[in-house]
């Protein structure tokens, strides 16, 4: 347990960023659930819409500083590859 008044809130600020970081991360992981899903269905449409929500997450996910830039291009370019193998 933390003794000192620094350590205190740093411990209060460490749990606050752990549940927001583990919204965000539950969050990607859905988005790109969803676009693998609707790639195995082989559903057109279905995946290009998917695509574009993941694609708009995932760098909205950068500017709030969860995922670093080449992760989130990464990401994107793999699933886009997918989409356009449809």
């Amino acid at each position: 347990m933390a003794n000192h008044k620094s350590c205190e809130k740093r411990a209060r600020q460490t749990k606050v960023r752990t549940e927001r970081n583990r919204f965000y991360k539950t969050r990607i992981k859905n988005v790109i659930k969803d676009v693998t899903s609707a790639i195995e269905s082989a559903d057109k449409t279905k995946a290009v819409e998917a695509m574009k929500t993941a694609n708009k997450y995932l760098h909205h996910c950068v500017s709030k500083g969860i995922l670093k830039k080449g992760n989130a291009a990464r990401k994107v370019s793999r699933l886009q590859t997918k989409v356009n193998a449809i």
